[in-house]
């Protein structure tokens, strides 16, 4: 994989510090830099290039919302990821319709932060594992779409099936239940699923699922 350059947002220099200490330990991530407000990231941006930029939503003198906004604007390549709060939904919705392609909850583990990174370089869109089934159902009915330039998938009736039942958050065990058999083909079923969709976890299955009206049910 090739060097993956970022820039680092936040107004708190003891969170950033160590984010840079986590990122730190793989070489194929570089910090090229960190702003502490909005202004100081749109500055930075233009001036060193990054391949993705990681910012809070809340900052002094440019929000996350805005800076998010121009950089879309200036530099639709470069991808960004929120880093949110866990009572947030509505900002959340807000960076993802001004430009953001993924998002964080600030608390996420180093593995999962490896992946919304890796995700959004490679163009595709990074929902958070944590995501609750009301911020799912907001993503998915907002105007924030990462699948207009993508080929529409297929899917048999079974796979149809065990998506809707994962939208209404069974679990394999009760899915297998349901439909006469076991948790483990479930689980080869639920893979295979997330394969076609493009997608790293159970929250980017139910955002697809809703957007395409796979589901169209209520959740739990």
């Amino acid at each position: 994989m090739p060097d993956i350059k970022i820039i680092i947002a936040d107004d708190h220099e003891i969170f950033r510090d160590g984010f840079k200490l986590m990122l730190s330990r793989y070489p194929e991530i570089q910090i090229l830099g960190e702003a502490e407000n909005g202004k100081e990231l749109l500055e930075l941006t233009q001036k060193l290039h990054p391949d993705i930029v990681i910012t809070d939503i809340k900052m002094p003198l440019v929000d996350g919302i805005e800076a998010s906004k121009k950089i879309r604007q200036l530099f639709p390549e470069i991808g960004i990821i929120a880093l949110s709060m866990f009572d947030e939904d509505d900002l959340i919705i807000d960076m993802l319709e001004a430009g953001a392609k993924g998002y964080l909850l600030k608390n996420s583990d180093k593995q999962e932060i490896i992946d919304a990174i890796i995700s959004v370089y490679n163009q595709n869109p990074y929902f958070g594992k944590s995501t609750s089934s009301k911020l799912a159902q907001m993503i998915a009915r907002s105007s924030f779409n990462p699948y207009t330039n993508r080929q529409k998938e297929e899917f048999t009736e079974r796979e149809k099936e065990i998506v809707r039942l994962i939208c209404k958050e069974y679990t394999n065990r009760e899915i297998g239940e349901q439909l006469f058999i076991s948790a483990r083909t479930v689980e080869g079923h639920r893979m295979k699923i997330m394969e076609k969709m493009n997608v790293k976890n159970t929250v980017g299955l139910v955002v697809y699922a809703i957007r395409h009206k796979i589901f169209t049910g209520e959740m739990k």
